[in-house]
Protein backbone atom coordinates (compact mmCIF):
# COMPACT_ATOMS: atom_id res chain seq x y z
CA UNK A 1 0.00 0.00 0.00
CA UNK A 2 2.89 2.38 -0.07
CA UNK A 3 3.03 2.93 -3.63
CA UNK A 4 0.26 4.13 -3.19
CA UNK A 5 1.10 6.93 -0.83
CA UNK A 6 -0.92 6.14 1.91
CA UNK A 7 2.02 5.83 4.50
CA UNK A 8 0.56 2.87 6.61
CA UNK A 9 1.78 -0.89 5.81
CA UNK A 10 -0.53 -3.93 5.20
CA UNK A 11 0.77 -7.35 6.31
CA UNK A 12 -1.16 -10.65 5.35
CA UNK A 13 -0.30 -13.85 6.06
CA UNK A 14 -1.61 -17.80 5.45
CA UNK A 15 -5.48 -17.13 5.44
CA UNK A 16 -6.03 -15.23 2.66
CA UNK A 17 -9.07 -13.10 4.45
CA UNK A 18 -6.98 -11.52 7.21
CA UNK A 19 -4.82 -8.32 6.96
CA UNK A 20 -3.17 -6.43 9.96
CA UNK A 21 -2.79 -2.90 9.23
CA UNK A 22 0.18 -0.87 11.08
CA UNK A 23 0.76 3.02 11.38
CA UNK A 24 3.85 4.46 12.05
CA UNK A 25 5.35 3.49 15.00
CA UNK A 26 5.75 7.54 15.13
CA UNK A 27 1.94 7.86 15.26
CA UNK A 28 0.75 8.92 19.04
CA UNK A 29 -2.29 7.51 19.54
CA UNK A 30 -4.50 9.91 21.79
CA UNK A 31 -7.71 8.04 22.50
CA UNK A 32 -8.02 5.94 25.32
CA UNK A 33 -10.40 2.97 26.28
CA UNK A 34 -12.78 4.70 29.21
CA UNK A 35 -13.27 0.92 30.70
CA UNK A 36 -9.65 -0.34 30.92
CA UNK A 37 -7.48 2.88 30.56
CA UNK A 38 -5.75 1.96 27.53
CA UNK A 39 -4.64 3.52 24.78
CA UNK A 40 -5.57 2.53 21.08
CA UNK A 41 -3.09 0.51 19.73
CA UNK A 42 -1.46 1.35 16.24
CA UNK A 43 -1.73 -1.99 14.51
CA UNK A 44 -5.46 -3.27 13.24
CA UNK A 45 -7.11 -6.95 12.10
CA UNK A 46 -9.55 -6.78 9.50
CA UNK A 47 -11.29 -9.62 7.31
CA UNK A 48 -10.88 -8.51 3.31
CA UNK A 49 -13.20 -11.08 2.32
CA UNK A 50 -16.11 -10.13 4.61
CA UNK A 51 -14.79 -6.43 4.10
CA UNK A 52 -15.32 -7.03 -0.35
CA UNK A 53 -18.30 -9.32 0.53
CA UNK A 54 -20.57 -6.67 2.46
CA UNK A 55 -19.40 -3.79 0.74
CA UNK A 56 -20.59 -5.07 -2.78
CA UNK A 57 -23.62 -5.90 -1.32
CA UNK A 58 -24.17 -2.54 -0.02
CA UNK A 59 -23.83 -1.44 -3.16
CA UNK A 60 -26.51 -3.25 -4.81
CA UNK A 61 -29.08 -2.53 -1.76
CA UNK A 62 -31.26 0.35 -0.35
CA UNK A 63 -30.61 1.56 2.94
CA UNK A 64 -33.51 3.24 3.67
CA UNK A 65 -36.28 1.61 6.04
CA UNK A 66 -39.45 0.99 4.34
CA UNK A 67 -42.60 0.17 4.68
CA UNK A 68 -42.09 -2.66 1.95
CA UNK A 69 -39.26 -4.31 3.79
CA UNK A 70 -40.84 -4.51 7.64
CA UNK A 71 -43.83 -6.20 5.54
CA UNK A 72 -41.58 -8.81 3.20
CA UNK A 73 -39.63 -9.91 6.61
CA UNK A 74 -41.26 -12.59 8.23
CA UNK A 75 -42.78 -11.16 11.60
CA UNK A 76 -41.41 -7.93 10.47
CA UNK A 77 -43.93 -5.38 12.34
CA UNK A 78 -43.82 -7.88 15.75
CA UNK A 79 -40.00 -8.89 15.63
CA UNK A 80 -38.52 -5.47 13.85
CA UNK A 81 -40.38 -2.35 13.34
CA UNK A 82 -41.07 -1.72 16.88
CA UNK A 83 -37.29 -1.86 17.83
CA UNK A 84 -37.45 1.45 15.62
CA UNK A 85 -38.98 3.50 17.80
CA UNK A 86 -37.61 4.90 20.81
CA UNK A 87 -38.92 3.17 23.85
CA UNK A 88 -40.23 0.33 21.21
CA UNK A 89 -40.47 -2.04 24.36
CA UNK A 90 -43.44 -0.18 25.80
CA UNK A 91 -45.31 -0.57 22.56
CA UNK A 92 -45.26 -4.59 23.51
CA UNK A 93 -43.63 -5.98 20.12
CA UNK A 94 -46.31 -3.96 17.63
CA UNK A 95 -49.23 -6.01 18.88
CA UNK A 96 -50.97 -2.51 18.39
CA UNK A 97 -49.69 -2.45 14.79
CA UNK A 98 -51.95 0.77 14.20
CA UNK A 99 -49.74 2.54 17.05
CA UNK A 100 -46.58 1.20 15.41
CA UNK A 101 -47.72 2.62 11.85
CA UNK A 102 -48.48 6.10 13.51
CA UNK A 103 -45.16 6.54 15.22
CA UNK A 104 -43.45 5.60 11.92
CA UNK A 105 -45.83 7.08 9.66
CA UNK A 106 -43.76 10.14 9.19
CA UNK A 107 -40.71 8.42 8.41
CA UNK A 108 -41.45 5.63 6.70
CA UNK A 109 -42.09 5.39 3.03
CA UNK A 110 -43.75 2.33 1.17
CA UNK A 111 -41.25 1.85 -1.13
CA UNK A 112 -37.44 3.07 -1.23
CA UNK A 113 -36.93 6.82 -2.79
CA UNK A 114 -33.52 6.34 -3.29
CA UNK A 115 -31.84 3.00 -5.38
CA UNK A 116 -28.65 1.99 -5.87
CA UNK A 117 -26.16 3.99 -8.28
CA UNK A 118 -29.45 6.58 -8.74
CA UNK A 119 -26.68 9.62 -8.67
CA UNK A 120 -23.21 9.96 -10.40
CA UNK A 121 -20.04 11.70 -8.29
CA UNK A 122 -20.45 11.91 -4.21
CA UNK A 123 -18.84 13.58 -1.82
CA UNK A 124 -18.88 12.40 2.24
CA UNK A 125 -17.93 15.74 4.11
CA UNK A 126 -16.70 14.35 7.62
CA UNK A 127 -15.80 17.36 10.64
CA UNK A 128 -12.43 16.88 10.96
CA UNK A 129 -10.23 19.95 11.57
CA UNK A 130 -7.97 19.36 9.44
CA UNK A 131 -10.66 20.72 6.54
CA UNK A 132 -9.33 24.17 7.55
CA UNK A 133 -6.26 23.50 6.38
CA UNK A 134 -6.92 23.15 2.88
CA UNK A 135 -9.92 25.35 0.74
CA UNK A 136 -11.99 22.52 -0.26
CA UNK A 137 -15.15 24.06 -0.92
CA UNK A 138 -15.22 24.77 -4.64
CA UNK A 139 -14.54 21.10 -5.26
CA UNK A 140 -17.10 19.97 -2.69
CA UNK A 141 -19.69 21.89 -4.52
CA UNK A 142 -18.79 20.24 -7.64
CA UNK A 143 -19.40 17.02 -6.80
CA UNK A 144 -23.72 15.81 -7.94
CA UNK A 145 -24.27 14.88 -4.16
CA UNK A 146 -22.92 16.33 -0.76
CA UNK A 147 -23.77 14.08 2.10
CA UNK A 148 -22.60 16.05 5.70
CA UNK A 149 -23.16 14.47 9.48
CA UNK A 150 -24.88 15.30 12.10
CA UNK A 151 -24.52 19.17 13.17
CA UNK A 152 -21.98 20.28 10.80
CA UNK A 153 -22.29 23.82 9.93
CA UNK A 154 -21.39 25.06 6.42
CA UNK A 155 -22.07 28.85 7.08
CA UNK A 156 -18.44 30.80 7.47
CA UNK A 157 -16.74 27.54 6.36
CA UNK A 158 -17.94 27.61 3.00
CA UNK A 159 -14.58 28.12 1.60
CA UNK A 160 -13.39 24.77 3.14
CA UNK A 161 -16.21 22.77 3.23
CA UNK A 162 -18.63 24.14 0.49
CA UNK A 163 -22.15 25.19 1.10
CA UNK A 164 -23.82 22.57 -1.22
CA UNK A 165 -25.51 19.77 0.63
CA UNK A 166 -28.20 16.86 -0.39
CA UNK A 167 -27.74 14.54 2.45
CA UNK A 168 -27.18 14.24 6.32
CA UNK A 169 -26.49 11.68 8.77
CA UNK A 170 -27.93 12.16 11.81
CA UNK A 171 -27.02 10.09 15.11
CA UNK A 172 -29.52 10.04 18.05
CA UNK A 173 -28.48 13.55 19.81
CA UNK A 174 -28.72 15.39 16.29
CA UNK A 175 -32.19 13.62 15.53
CA UNK A 176 -33.63 15.12 19.00
CA UNK A 177 -32.48 18.52 17.84
CA UNK A 178 -34.16 18.55 14.60
CA UNK A 179 -35.13 21.81 15.05
CA UNK A 180 -31.53 23.09 14.98
CA UNK A 181 -30.68 20.81 12.13
CA UNK A 182 -32.69 22.27 9.39
CA UNK A 183 -31.67 25.85 10.25
CA UNK A 184 -28.45 24.60 8.42
CA UNK A 185 -29.59 24.25 5.24
CA UNK A 186 -31.22 27.48 3.97
CA UNK A 187 -33.15 25.53 0.99
CA UNK A 188 -35.24 23.49 3.29
CA UNK A 189 -34.45 20.69 0.97
CA UNK A 190 -31.41 18.91 2.23
CA UNK A 191 -32.80 14.90 3.21
CA UNK A 192 -32.32 13.90 6.69
CA UNK A 193 -31.24 9.98 7.53
CA UNK A 194 -31.45 8.96 10.87
CA UNK A 195 -29.16 6.13 11.77
CA UNK A 196 -30.76 5.80 14.95
CA UNK A 197 -34.81 5.22 16.24
CA UNK A 198 -37.44 7.91 15.42
CA UNK A 199 -38.40 9.43 18.65
CA UNK A 200 -41.41 11.18 19.58
CA UNK A 201 -39.57 14.35 20.04
CA UNK A 202 -38.97 14.09 16.51
CA UNK A 203 -42.75 13.33 15.19
CA UNK A 204 -43.99 16.13 17.06
CA UNK A 205 -41.07 18.76 15.73
CA UNK A 206 -42.30 17.46 12.46
CA UNK A 207 -45.74 17.93 12.55
CA UNK A 208 -45.46 21.27 14.72
CA UNK A 209 -42.81 23.18 13.35
CA UNK A 210 -43.70 21.68 10.73
CA UNK A 211 -40.40 20.42 9.15
CA UNK A 212 -40.67 19.86 4.94
CA UNK A 213 -37.38 18.12 4.28
CA UNK A 214 -37.83 14.34 3.56
CA UNK A 215 -36.39 12.69 6.87
CA UNK A 216 -36.12 8.89 6.64
CA UNK A 217 -34.48 6.09 8.77
CA UNK A 218 -31.53 4.03 7.65
CA UNK A 219 -31.92 0.03 7.40
CA UNK A 220 -28.20 -0.07 7.36
CA UNK A 221 -25.71 -2.91 7.88
CA UNK A 222 -23.72 -4.37 10.67
CA UNK A 223 -19.95 -4.20 9.95
CA UNK A 224 -19.58 -5.60 13.84
CA UNK A 225 -16.65 -3.97 15.41
CA UNK A 226 -14.61 -3.07 11.92
CA UNK A 227 -15.44 0.43 12.11
CA UNK A 228 -18.13 2.76 14.21
CA UNK A 229 -19.35 5.94 14.03
CA UNK A 230 -21.74 8.56 12.02
CA UNK A 231 -19.07 8.71 9.29
CA UNK A 232 -19.30 5.09 8.56
CA UNK A 233 -23.17 5.11 8.06
CA UNK A 234 -22.47 8.27 5.75
CA UNK A 235 -20.34 6.19 3.90
CA UNK A 236 -22.58 3.30 3.70
CA UNK A 237 -25.65 5.50 2.64
CA UNK A 238 -22.98 7.03 -0.28
CA UNK A 239 -22.14 3.70 -1.52
CA UNK A 240 -25.67 2.45 -1.63
CA UNK A 241 -26.44 5.31 -3.98
CA UNK A 242 -23.85 6.58 -5.86
CA UNK A 243 -21.61 5.33 -8.58
CA UNK A 244 -18.49 6.83 -6.67
CA UNK A 245 -17.89 8.38 -3.74
CA UNK A 246 -15.28 10.70 -2.57
CA UNK A 247 -14.38 11.34 1.33
CA UNK A 248 -13.24 14.61 2.61
CA UNK A 249 -12.11 15.51 6.22
CA UNK A 250 -11.71 12.02 8.00
CA UNK A 251 -8.00 12.95 8.86
CA UNK A 252 -7.38 9.52 7.66
CA UNK A 253 -3.52 9.91 6.85
CA UNK A 254 -0.43 9.03 9.48
CA UNK A 255 0.37 12.21 11.50
CA UNK A 256 -2.70 11.87 13.74
CA UNK A 257 -2.50 13.74 17.25
CA UNK A 258 -5.73 14.54 18.18
CA UNK A 259 -8.99 14.53 17.23
CA UNK A 260 -10.67 18.05 16.28
CA UNK A 261 -13.45 19.38 14.57
CA UNK A 262 -13.67 22.85 12.19
CA UNK A 263 -16.31 24.32 13.95
CA UNK A 264 -16.07 23.35 17.80
CA UNK A 265 -13.17 22.60 19.89
CA UNK A 266 -11.15 19.46 19.82
CA UNK A 267 -12.84 16.51 21.90
CA UNK A 268 -12.38 13.13 21.85
CA UNK A 269 -13.86 10.56 19.32
CA UNK A 270 -14.35 6.48 19.58
CA UNK A 271 -11.50 4.62 18.19
CA UNK A 272 -10.25 7.13 15.73
CA UNK A 273 -6.95 5.30 14.35
CA UNK A 274 -9.25 2.11 14.31
CA UNK A 275 -11.91 3.45 11.90
CA UNK A 276 -9.43 5.56 10.22
CA UNK A 277 -7.38 2.19 8.81
CA UNK A 278 -10.45 0.90 8.08
CA UNK A 279 -10.94 3.79 5.73
CA UNK A 280 -7.84 3.70 4.39
CA UNK A 281 -8.56 -0.16 3.97
CA UNK A 282 -12.10 0.77 1.69
CA UNK A 283 -9.81 3.20 -0.44
CA UNK A 284 -7.21 0.28 -1.45
CA UNK A 285 -10.74 -1.98 -2.22
CA UNK A 286 -11.52 0.72 -5.04
CA UNK A 287 -14.58 1.77 -2.96
CA UNK A 288 -13.57 5.47 -2.25
CA UNK A 289 -10.95 7.90 -2.96
CA UNK A 290 -9.68 9.72 0.33
CA UNK A 291 -8.56 13.56 0.03
CA UNK A 292 -6.85 14.65 2.76
CA UNK A 293 -4.52 17.96 3.43
CA UNK A 294 -2.14 15.55 4.85
CA UNK A 295 -1.05 14.31 1.42
CA UNK A 296 1.71 16.20 -0.54
CA UNK A 297 -0.57 16.32 -3.61
CA UNK A 298 -4.40 15.87 -2.46
CA UNK A 299 -5.88 15.45 -5.57
CA UNK A 300 -3.00 12.85 -6.84
CA UNK A 301 -4.08 9.93 -8.58
CA UNK A 302 -3.85 6.49 -6.93
CA UNK A 303 -1.65 4.14 -8.99
CA UNK A 304 -3.20 1.07 -8.14
CA UNK A 305 -7.13 0.20 -7.59
CA UNK A 306 -8.87 -2.90 -8.72
CA UNK A 307 -10.77 -2.99 -11.68
CA UNK A 308 -14.70 -3.66 -11.79
CA UNK A 309 -13.07 -7.03 -13.16
CA UNK A 310 -10.96 -7.86 -10.30
CA UNK A 311 -13.66 -6.39 -7.39
CA UNK A 312 -16.36 -8.90 -8.89
CA UNK A 313 -13.82 -11.62 -8.60
CA UNK A 314 -12.79 -10.88 -5.14
CA UNK A 315 -16.75 -10.47 -4.59
CA UNK A 316 -17.48 -14.01 -6.03
CA UNK A 317 -13.95 -15.40 -3.95
CA UNK A 318 -14.68 -13.65 -0.92
CA UNK A 319 -18.42 -15.35 -0.80
CA UNK A 320 -17.27 -18.77 -1.27
CA UNK A 321 -14.59 -18.44 1.70
CA UNK A 322 -16.65 -17.48 3.76
CA UNK A 323 -19.58 -20.01 2.56
CA UNK A 324 -22.60 -17.33 2.02
CA UNK A 325 -25.37 -18.87 0.71
CA UNK A 326 -25.76 -18.30 -3.10
CA UNK A 327 -21.68 -17.40 -3.12
CA UNK A 328 -20.26 -17.09 -6.59
CA UNK A 329 -23.98 -16.40 -8.63
CA UNK A 330 -24.17 -13.70 -11.35
CA UNK A 331 -26.84 -11.62 -9.12
CA UNK A 332 -26.77 -12.60 -5.90
CA UNK A 333 -29.55 -10.18 -4.25
CA UNK A 334 -31.86 -11.19 -7.21
CA UNK A 335 -33.27 -14.44 -5.11
CA UNK A 336 -34.10 -12.13 -1.87
CA UNK A 337 -35.37 -8.69 -3.42
CA UNK A 338 -38.29 -6.72 -1.79
CA UNK A 339 -38.41 -4.07 -4.55
CA UNK A 340 -41.29 -4.27 -6.49
CA UNK A 341 -41.45 -3.23 -10.10
CA UNK A 342 -42.34 0.15 -11.26
CA UNK A 343 -43.46 1.76 -14.40
CA UNK A 344 -40.57 3.53 -16.28
CA UNK A 345 -40.51 6.97 -14.88
CA UNK A 346 -42.33 6.21 -11.92
CA UNK A 347 -40.64 7.64 -8.29
CA UNK A 348 -40.87 5.66 -5.90
CA UNK A 349 -43.83 6.93 -3.20
CA UNK A 350 -43.83 8.16 0.42
CA UNK A 351 -45.97 9.02 3.21
CA UNK A 352 -48.68 10.80 2.17
CA UNK A 353 -49.19 12.01 5.49
CA UNK A 354 -45.73 14.63 5.15
CA UNK A 355 -48.26 16.41 2.42
CA UNK A 356 -50.96 16.34 4.62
Amino acid sequence: WDANGLGLQAFGGEDYCRVVIQYPSDTVSKWTDPKTGESEGLAFEFNLCEAVASWEQVRNSTTILTKEYIDALPNGWEEYAWRRINKGILLNKCKNRTLCMEKLSLVLPDTSPYVPQQFGSCAVVGNSGDLLKTKFGDEIDSYDVVIRENGAPVQNYTEYVGEKSTFRLLNRGSAKALDKVVELDETKKEALIVKTTIHDVMNKMIRELPITNPVYLMLGTSFGSSAKGTGLKALEFALSICDSVDMYGFTVDPGYKEWTRYFSESRKGHTPLHGRAYYQMMECLGLVKIHSPMRGDPGRVVKWLPTKDIIEAARVASEKLLKRPGAGSVDPLRTCTMIKKRKNGKAPNRSGLRDA
